[in-house]
């Protein structure tokens, strides 16, 4: 599983039929995801004092050669969909509604202790 932090507008519109994108995957030309390792980091410098905000798992494998992990913050490889994510994608949403002393949203633990994709590449490549 991959993991897409949506606030409620960006759901709202997923489940009314638009593509999953926040407006950085409209300007990158692509959907952004982090692993379950990546996911609180993310929320914690993209996401901070957020309210109403939800986090979404969906497999990476439904993507095939439209998943790409490409070297981002820290030198990490993040997943990257070259392509429209769906409502049908979605596997699991989670309202993220508890957050820690800096006001970022907590990744429910489930997420957080979830085994990182079999795919990803390893650092040294």
């Amino acid at each position: 599983m991959i993991y897409k932090v949506l606030t409620a507008e960006q759901l709202a519109a997923v489940e009314n039929g638009a593509a999953m994108q926040a407006p950085v995957d409209i300007a990158d030309g692509y959907v952004h995801f982090s692993t379950s390792r990546q996911v609180q980091n993310t929320l914690a410098k993209w996401f901070k004092g957020q309210k109403g905000c939800a986090l979404v798992s969906v497999n990476g494998d439904d993507f095939g050669p439209d998943l790409k992990w490409e070297k981002s913050r820290d030198g990490d490889y993040f997943p990257h969909v070259y392509a429209a994510v769906q409502e049908h994608h979605i596997r699991s949403i989670w309202p993220l509604d508890e957050f820690d002393a800096d006001g970022a949203p907590l990744a429910p633990d489930v997420v957080v202790l979830a085994p990182e994709p079999r795919s990803k590449p390893c650092a040294d490549k």
